[in-house]
């Protein structure tokens, strides 16, 4: 059979138009509610056979569990266990006893009220714990306090002679106790919920479960022995599997299908032309793996609508353009960040330095590819969703949009995640499986290969940058300027904050500023490309490529002025004690000043949210083949108070694995709009054989909590780079630093 489609008619109704306004608009960082201050208070919580629904955050069971909601997807970050810790050290629970479920998608009650969400729902920018910390307390110590009153009424005794201590009551005087099981058992929630102030809370002295080491996450266990249920796990009944034949690039669509190859496959159902691709439904997972590849060439595009005209876009040649556009006249620079005047500056110094940087896309390569299941009424008018997702939000409006219905019909289903690094922000998988079941009328398990995950990327933009930097006749950094030219990621990915920005670019331009160094003047800003790429945001954000440059030239400057790169950035930073005191560390742990033969040090510096971490790369360089060899790296940070310490050590290490992929190997090239890359065989990621030895240690601070899940990626691609340098006195300014680029650099 052969199918010529057309935009608005295709399967179930569905217009490309349709579609993409069901789901291109759609933002995490737009706000998304009034926020959490009202939900503590919310006086509808009663007493019953599941327990006291104490507050909306935690229910006290007969039996004596406590089960925590928690607002967040799990995806290696250790949420799932970091913030019910933080409720039940406030609750004094005893933490056997604490259960965790995943809190509905309902941002007026569980959004976060960091500056970034403004009350939204979602896991991203290493976020969820300085966002949640303080809230999180106040509904743990104001469910304290309500089983404190049931209690002192029921023994007829002033509230102010109980303490409590691991999951009991007790009134010291008489020495009675009561597990908070008993409470929960007679106990009625108040009309209005006890009123907490920051007083009220735990000094740090007192903590008992926060900052333990021998409190382990929560989902280890299941993971280990294989009974943790992430997306690609999920089965429902009456469910019949599908792939889609991804579009090339944003905005092309199916123009001419030939289906009958395809559907001649034993056990497949039906194939759909959809406004994204070519759906393929079938029996088993393997019917539409193969149905899949014999549609490959059966499929015509029509590229006509593509998005800034994004089928002519070719990153090898668009570097030449880049850079061009960088220098114009024309150009029209945004500033991103800014301190004193550093045109000025640059204008009066005695010397200026200036060099260039590159990075290449890459794609998040999470380990799971994205799935999702999806059963839709008889109707349309409501869902159910199984799916593991970093916006749960985003996914009842994705699906509400699809189906022309409003979010409170859709019921989602939260799993684990697979890998997040903010690719399951995009709810497009979700949107794509709700369409494809409305159209079909089948309970659909959406799984995409590998090779469609990979078009269907969502990459890390290809950036320039443009340093400048004057100095004076002394030597002293008085001037910086850093230009990044790139596709805007806001503009994609946070439409809404993008537009009331007038045209900013948070996510991309992140990591550009410069808070811990002591220069006078400096100044990012951003030259806009627009070539059609749907790039967003990534592990570290614009903090992963802007530190690169920053740091890398930040080194090139200590050469210039013969300085050692550690003691030009302790010089630096030497009114910021958090700054310095990462560094000090972590020159400490690499025994820094130390020589070693045939290889060489590097080290860089980055903040994420209120985050700090240094790295040291030990490297050295088959000057034959290219291949840089990372033997060890060290890395310490600062995240202020630490919740759960081998949670932040692990988090770092992961940071510096992904660091170290990103920057030694990861790079999609774009032809004709579309991605070359089709699995981990031409997109290599870091083997285990190339993992250097990799030690971490914490820095003590006074500060609150900050994130960690994106905070040790920063470091890494500026520390191998400036290792390289020292070693060989060629400078390596792209990303990846692959073998091909390293032999160019010493040829």
């Amino acid at each position: 059979m052969n199918a010529r489609t057309d935009s608005q008619l295709l399967a179930g109704g569905l217009s490309r138009r349709g579609f993409l306004a069901a789901t291109g608009g759609l933002s995490f960082s737009v706000a998304l509610g009034a926020g959490l201050a009202a939900a503590t208070s919310d006086a509808s919580a009663q007493a019953g056979d599941a327990g006291l629904k104490a507050n909306v955050w935690v229910t006290i069971g007969t039996d004596d569990s406590v089960v925590v909601m928690t607002p967040t997807g799990e995806m290696g970050q250790g949420t799932l266990t970091a913030l019910p810790l933080i409720l039940a050290e406030e609750l004094d629970a005893d933490w056997s006893k604490v259960r965790v479920e995943y809190a509905p998608p309902n941002p007026r009650v569980y959004g976060n009220p960091h500056p970034l969400l403004n009350g939204g729902q979602a896991s991203l920018a290493s976020i969820a714990i300085p966002g949640y910390f303080m809230p999180l307390r106040m509904a743990g110590a104001q469910a304290r306090r309500v089983l404190l009153d049931a209690a002192a009424a029921r023994w007829g005794v002033p509230v102010a002679e109980l303490s409590t201590d691991s999951g009991v009551v007790i009134h010291a005087g008489t020495g009675r106790r009561l597990r908070y099981g008993e409470i929960a058992a007679f106990a009625t929630v108040p009309a209005e919920l006890p009123k907490i102030t920051p007083a009220d809370l735990k000094k740090p002295e007192q903590f008992k479960l926060i900052g333990r080491a021998d409190i382990v996450r929560t989902d280890v266990k299941s993971k280990v022995t294989g009974q943790a249920q992430f997306g690609i796990d999920v089965r429902v009944p009456d469910m019949v599997y599908a792939t889609v034949l991804e579009s090339p690039m944003d905005g092309a669509r199916p123009d001419f299908v030939n289906t009958a190859e395809a559907m001649a496959v034993p056990g497949v159902i039906q194939v759909m032309p959809m406004p994204f691709g070519v759906a393929v439904l079938a029996n088993t997972v393997e019917a539409t793996r193969i149905a899949r590849n014999v549609l490959k060439a059966k499929v015509t595009w029509n590229t006509s609508e593509t998005r800034h005209n994004a089928v002519n876009f070719d990153s090898d040649k668009a570097k030449e353009e880049y850079a061009r556009n960088g220098r114009s006249a024309e150009a029209k620079p945004m500033t991103a960040y800014k301190k004193g005047e550093a045109d000025q500056a640059l204008a009066s110094a005695a010397r200026v330095i200036e060099a260039t940087f590159w990075s290449e896309h890459t794609y998040h390569a999470q380990m799971e590819p994205m799935n999702c299941v999806a059963r839709v009424a008889a109707d349309g008018q409501s869902a159910e969703i199984w799916v593991g997702t970093q916006a749960p939000v985003l996914v009842a409006m994705a699906a509400s949009n699809v189906l022309k219905t409003t979010p409170d019909k859709i019921r989602l289903h939260q799993v684990l995640l697979g890998g997040g690094y903010g690719r399951r922000i995009t709810p497009d998988i979700v949107a794509q499986t709700v369409a494809i079941a409305n159209a079909s009328k089948r309970t659909v398990k959406l799984i995409l290969t590998r090779e469609d995950d990979m078009v269907a990327a969502r990459p890390r933009p290809m950036t320039h940058h443009i340093m400048r930097a004057g100095l004076d006749a002394n030597g002293k950094l008085v001037g910086w300027k850093h230009r990044i030219v790139a596709e805007n990621v806001d503009a994609v990915a946070a439409p809404p904050r993008f537009a009331a920005t007038g045209g900013k670019d948070y996510i991309g331009w992140q990591g550009s500023d410069m808070p811990h160094y002591s220069i006078p003047n400096w100044q990012s800003e951003g030259v806009r490309e627009m070539r059609g790429m749907r790039v967003h945001a990534f592990r570290g954000i614009g903090a992963g490529y802007n530190k690169f440059a920053i740091e890398s030239f930040l080194d090139e400057i200590a050469q210039a002025r013969k300085m050692d790169p550690l003691a030009m950035r302790l010089e630096l930073t030497q009114d910021d004690a958090r700054a310095r005191a990462v560094l000090e560390a972590v020159a400490e742990m690499s025994d820094w000043k130390r020589k070693r033969r045939g290889r060489a040090l590097g080290i860089a510096m980055a903040d994420y949210h209120g985050t700090l971490a240094a790295g040291v790369a030990e490297v050295s360089v088959d000057r034959k083949s290219g291949k840089i060899k990372v033997h060890n790296y060290w890395t310490s940070v600062d995240a202020g108070l630490v919740i759960q310490p081998e949670s932040v050590l692990g988090q770092l290490e992961g940071g510096a694995v992904y660091g170290l992929s990103v920057a030694l190997l990861e790079e999609l090239t774009i032809k004709a709009g579309a991605v070359q890359q089709s699995n981990f065989n031409d997109y290599p990621v870091l083997r285990m054989a190339d993992m250097p030895e990799v030690h971490t240690r914490i820095v003590k601070s006074n500060a609150p909590p900050t994130g960690m899940g994106e905070a040790g990626v920063g470091p890494v691609a500026p520390a191998i780079a400036n290792a390289v340098a020292q070693l060989t006195g060629k400078r390596l300014r792209e990303l990846p630093m692959s073998p091909e680029r390293v032999k160019k650099a010493l040829a």
